[in-house]
């Protein structure tokens, strides 16, 4: 592996690390005051400084350095992560990702925006915390009042405050002793020209136990022959700590090659077993008994085992003072916890005991090429294809439908089957990555309008195809702007409307009948249609005396080229915000629907396919093509019958479904494929629900059967076809057109067959 995939790696995890970063702020943000939360954010940073260092990063470098060194004051308890310090911290991270941007793709960022956020964050970290959070700083400095020591009565006696409980207490039984390892840490020069601190590791070591250091400074020259790259110092520690060995090794992750690391566990046999050492015997003089001289003796001997406790006690306040000078070095080095008895040990355990259920959540994963996947995926729909021109073939030749070959055909369309979801469902990720990246366009766009946004995200495990994950960013990206910008009023109207000053987005993901939607709200002041309706006059796309229904005046704004802003401004009043979110979804085969309520807000409703690889449909028959109906749009088929059918108008018809009338479209005459109706009656009717459409019946002549079939692009093969969505080879080797449900129902209403009311090609 050469330099250039390491590096790439490196900047995949980036993306990673950027993630748990925003998230573990936006949770900081929202009141979690979890340590873990604070940890993993602090973790984010860490790794990518320490990455970056590795190649020499040196802009990422200085940025997250300071970042890191603000984070571990709020680690520290030293700064009150308020709403201030958040905002502060969260507009950091988006530098932190545009750096990382700039070092993948070798463009710039906006210097004068770091420098800025750099003196915020130093500011931060030496104590300058900003007005809103600084009041729970001052109320946990406040100092404890000394309690009064208790009198002493005219013969020197004191009373002692004593508790039975101490008893019970005194029964439990002792607590197993910790292992303890002897580390020896020494540095490189390399692991500071990489941006790496001696001191931050050793302080990371400290958590993980109670921990005692003693720095080596043999090697340190004198002034002269000093160099001030090379590296002198090195570390002699011992850990308590029941992490094991691999949390020891996890600190020191990024400076490993940078180091002379070695890691020894101290076995003491008695503390290992757990056994009770023996009772030993104490020597016993009785002649201390006697009223005899040997009383003297005794005497001189009692007096002699003082004097050497004396010594002994002489030399361990010597060794104490000895050990706190090297304690002290260490506290200067790393922070050692004041806290080393049963407290620590029950927080220690309680934070193995979280990390070890984490471990065993946690899932392995490996990282693959998508170019891999794609063929893996691309040879599968050719398996799929090769398994139903066999099918076919052999049910074409065999009459004898109990054959040995036609059972193995069917356990082997069950095993491609199988293949072809599993396949699937490696491609298939979360779109949390997506709405992650929403937060920072809420941030920016509220900075810009003075309007205060909250942005709320639910379903963010939602899985969908990664090819439908790249294509969303786009059209969300621009419904965000034109929520927070046209959507949402000013603090000040809010406020004189009942309403809170801070306005609420919500983006949400759910699968719904085989499709993934997507609903994008707000709490503004929704779709003001007197003037979409004006704007769309004076932009001569309806006439002035024109009818049209609340749904057709919200559609209007999906125009390219319109727009209701009074002043053209970096955010809108171009008019190609939302027409780009409409041929977006459109071209990703998906629908999208608006609900306003004035005053009361909008809801942006997305629906798109799963997957653009494959497809469950019902192949059928109309005027002799063969055609491909998605099944996830059919909600029944039924044979029409006579008395069921009702004449409306001068061309249109009804059926009558469990009393309650539903149009019936004729499949062949909206697609041109004949030019009379057919009779309804000779053919079968599939019962199709539309978004914003309804529910309609089309009526096809036949219905050939049911099969997942690989979507293929009539675009980019072919051309646009409008009323068709895709295409797609069949068993015996016909190639048979996806029809475009919305368009079909669409047309049936009245509206003509255009390019750009169909779904556009799939794939």
């Amino acid at each position: 592996m050469d330099m250039n995939e390491i590096k790439e790696i490196f900047f995949q995890e980036c993306e990673e690390q950027l993630a748990e970063l925003e998230s573990g702020l936006l949770k900081l943000n929202d009141g979690d005051r979890d340590p873990e939360t604070v940890n993993a954010v602090f973790r984010a940073v860490h790794s990518i400084k320490g990455g970056a260092g590795a190649f020499g990063l040196d802009d990422l470098v200085s940025f997250a350095h300071v970042f890191e060194t603000t984070l571990d004051c709020v680690r520290s308890n030293r700064l009150d992560p308020g709403p201030e310090v958040l905002k502060v911290m969260l507009k950091s991270a988006d530098v932190l990702a545009d750096l990382t941007n700039a070092a993948r793709d070798g463009g710039s960022v906006d210097e004068a925006r770091s420098r800025q956020l750099i003196k915020e964050l130093e500011a931060l970290a030496n104590g300058e915390v900003p007005q809103a959070s600084a009041a729970p700083v001052e109320a946990v400095a406040k100092p404890v009042a000394a309690v009064a020591p208790p009198p002493v009565n005219d013969e020197g006696f004191q009373p002692v405050a004593f508790s039975f409980d101490d008893f019970d207490a005194a029964e439990e039984p002792p607590l197993m002793e910790m292992p303890t390892y002897e580390i020896v840490f020494k540095p490189k020069s390399d692991l500071y020209a990489k941006g790496n601190e001696a001191t931050l590791l050793l302080r990371d070591l400290s958590r993980l136990g109670e921990m005692s250091i003693h720095c080596d400074m043999g090697a340190l020259p004198t002034l002269d022959r000093l160099s001030p790259e090379s590296a002198y110092f090195f570390w002699k520690i011992s850990l308590k700590t029941d992490k094991g060995e691999d949390a020891i090794r996890t600190v020191f992750e990024f400076a490993e090659w940078d180091c002379d690391l070695e890691i020894s566990l101290i076995e003491d046999e008695a503390t290992q077993s757990g056994e009770e050492l023996p009772m030993q015997p104490v020597p016993f003089d009785l002649s201390i008994l006697d009223d005899e001289p040997a009383v003297s003796v005794g005497v001189v001997e009692e007096e002699e085992q003082l004097a050497s406790q004396q010594q002994d006690r002489d030399a361990a306040v010597s060794a104490a003072g000895t050990a706190s000078n090297v304690l002290q070095m260490a506290q200067s080095a790393a922070r050692v916890p004041a806290e080393k008895a049963a407290p620590a040990a029950s927080a220690a355990a309680q934070s193995a005991a979280a990390q070890q259920a984490a471990a065993s959540a946690a899932t392995p994963t490996i990282r693959v090429d998508l170019d891999r996947v794609d063929r893996l995926i691309n040879l599968v729909g050719e398996l799929v294809i090769n398994q139903a021109m066999l099918s076919q073939s052999v049910v074409e030749n065999d009459t004898n439908g109990t054959s040995s070959i036609n059972m193995g055909l069917e356990e082997l369309q069950q095993l491609t089957r199988e293949i072809q979801d599993s396949v699937m469902a490696i491609r298939a990720q979360p779109v949390k990555p997506v709405f992650q990246r929403m937060s920072r366009i809420v941030r920016e766009i509220a900075d810009m309008t003075g309007k205060s946004v909250r942005l709320i995200t639910e379903g963010e495990n939602t899985e969908v195809d990664k090819t439908v994950i790249d294509k969303l960013a786009e059209p969300l990206t621009h419904m965000i702007r034109n929520a927070v910008d046209h959507g949402l009023e000013t603090p000040e109207k809010r406020l004189a409307a009942g309403k809170s000053a801070e306005g609420t987005v919500r983006l949400t993901a759910k699968h719904r009948s085989g499709r993934i939607v997507i609903e994008l709200a707000d709490d503004g002041a929704g779709i003001n249609r007197e003037k979409v309706r004006q704007k769309a006059i004076d932009n001569d796309l309806i006439a002035a005396d024109a009818n049209l229904s609340d749904e057709e005046i919200d559609n209007l704004i999906f125009h390219a080229g319109f727009s209701t802003a009074d002043k053209i401004s970096d955010i809108s009043g171009r008019g190609v915000g939302m027409d780009v979110v409409k041929r977006s979804i459109q071209a990703l085969g998906g629908r999208i629907n608006i609900s306003s309520k004035p005053g009361h807000g909008s809801v942006f409703t997305m629906s798109l396919p799963l997957t653009l690889a494959v497809l469950d449909g019902m192949v059928v028959t109309v005027a002799n093509q063969t055609l491909v109906v998605p099944l996830t749009a059919i909600v029944e088929t039924l044979q029409p019958e006579a008395s069921a059918i009702h004449s409306f108008g001068s061309n249109q018809r009804l059926i009558s479904i469990r009393n309650s009338f539903c149009p019936l479209v004729d499949v062949g005459r909206i697609l041109n494929f004949r030019a009379i109706q057919a009779n309804p009656v000779e053919g079968v009717a599939l019962l199709v629900e539309s978004e914003g459409g309804g529910q309609r019946a089309l009526m096809v002549d036949a219905i050939q059967g049911q099969r997942q079939v690989v979507i293929k692009s009539l675009e980019a093969n072919y051309t646009h076809v409008p009323g068709i969505a895709a295409a797609t080879i069949l068993g015996d080797g016909r190639v048979a057109l996806i029809l475009d449900v919305d368009a079909i129902v669409a047309a049936s209403r009245g509206h003509s067959l255009k390019p750009e009311m169909s779904l556009a090609a799939v794939g």
